[in-house]
């Protein structure tokens, strides 16, 4: 999901622009399910059965052996760049080091003890195979959650923060689609919303946002998740802890500390009955008190993340409605929860600068 310098053939310039090839532009030949089954005996001697997971860029399986014992099993996209695949598999094995029991997959080296490695499927394609564990649990967008839930949530990203704050590796600021840091860069996509209301609301988000950039590129940095949604966010509600996996650190880098909160917190708004007087953030304030009860944020920080998390939502319009046209056979997947974000931008863009600037920490005094 990253941008890239240079062009590809079969991407318009404007788009290119804007999005990395290897990442949302890049279409390919899917892995059949017979090319997963004997990837997994040939590079890492386990025979099972394989499912196949609704993705946005690659083939992902669970892979289940006879006795019931599960894995995933990740294939990357074809142009996408080794040092950003090694990212994100030395990450998780730094997190696993360094705080062992926040409940990531755990990387499973194949038969020459690789964590990663080349080979070229069916269709003659250059790929790239990894295995993990496979986190069980229910993805936190299929349950309800109480205020005490929502606390335990933050708190495991705040744990999370820490637990990554010693990493380093040369893929790690890579530049992606979805690190709002750098929403300017996806302005060329304006021209796919068709709708002129839906076009003058994003126009109007990227505008503001445009002003705050400064600001916005003072901010701490470090590598992170990036990624805190619910459907990345396994739980049991029988445990103490509630949270019992975080997965798909494909969207991981080096960014803005609260960038990574304005994510977890834009996927804890309401998706239904929101107008102009809806308290749009009761939910996702619980998972801030969560947060702050393990990691800390500045003022600045508190201020900006109203901002960042409308960023996020217009980056979403913006990618989404993009991709559903270039590959509209998954559109649905795409789309999943690009609706709701309508009224959700409604709703920023109804407050002024300062108001949204002090929704959090007068919610919060």
């Amino acid at each position: 999901m990253s941008f890239s310098q240079g062009t590809p053939d079969d991407v318009p310039a404007a788009e290119a622009s804007a999005i990395h090839d290897a990442g949302l532009a890049a279409s390919y030949t899917a892995l059949r399910e017979d090319e997963a089954i004997a990837l997994a005996r040939e590079r890492y001697g386990l025979e099972g059965q394989v499912t196949r997971f609704a993705t946005e860029k690659d083939d992902t399986f669970r892979l289940e052996l006879p006795g019931g014992e599960r894995f995933v099993l990740k294939v990357a996209n074809p142009l996408e760049e080794v040092p950003e695949i090694d990212f994100q598999v030395r990450l998780l094995e730094h997190i696993e080091g360094a705080d062992p029991h926040i409940p990531v997959p755990r990387v499973i080296r194949d038969l020459a003890h690789r964590p990663h490695a080349p080979f070229v499927d069916a269709a003659g394609q250059q790929r790239v195979v990894r295995l993990m564990s496979y986190v069980a649990g229910t993805p936190l967008d299929s349950v309800a959650s109480c205020a005490a839930d929502r606390a335990q949530v933050g708190r495991m990203l705040g744990r999370l923060r820490h637990a990554t704050a010693g990493f380093s590796h040369p893929a790690q600021d890579r530049v992606l689609a979805w690190d709002v840091r750098h929403l300017q860069r996806l302005r060329p996509l304006l021209d796919d919303i068709d709708d002129p209301h839906q076009h003058r609301r994003v126009a109007a988000g990227l505008a503001r946002l445009a002003d705050l950039a400064p600001r916005i590129a003072r901010l701490r940095t470090q590598v992170l998740h990036n990624d805190f949604s619910q459907s990345n966010i396994v739980v049991d509600a029988g445990q103490p802890g509630f949270v019992t996996g975080i997965i798909d650190f494909g969207d991981a880098v080096r960014t803005a500390v609260a960038v990574d909160v304005s994510t977890a917190l834009l996927n804890q708004l309401p998706r239904q009955g929101v107008h102009v007087h809806t308290d749009l953030f009761a939910d996702g304030r619980d998972l801030l008190r969560g947060y702050l009860a393990v990691a800390d944020l500045t003022p600045e920080e508190l201020a900006l993340i109203p901002h960042l998390t409308m960023a996020r939502a217009v980056a979403r319009a913006l990618l989404s409605l993009w991709r559903a046209k270039r590959f509209p056979e998954n559109a649905t997947y795409l789309l999943r929860n690009t609706e709701p974000g309508w009224a959700q931008l409604d709703w920023f863009l109804a407050r002024t600068e300062a108001d949204l600037s002090d929704t959090l920490p007068a919610a919060l005094r």
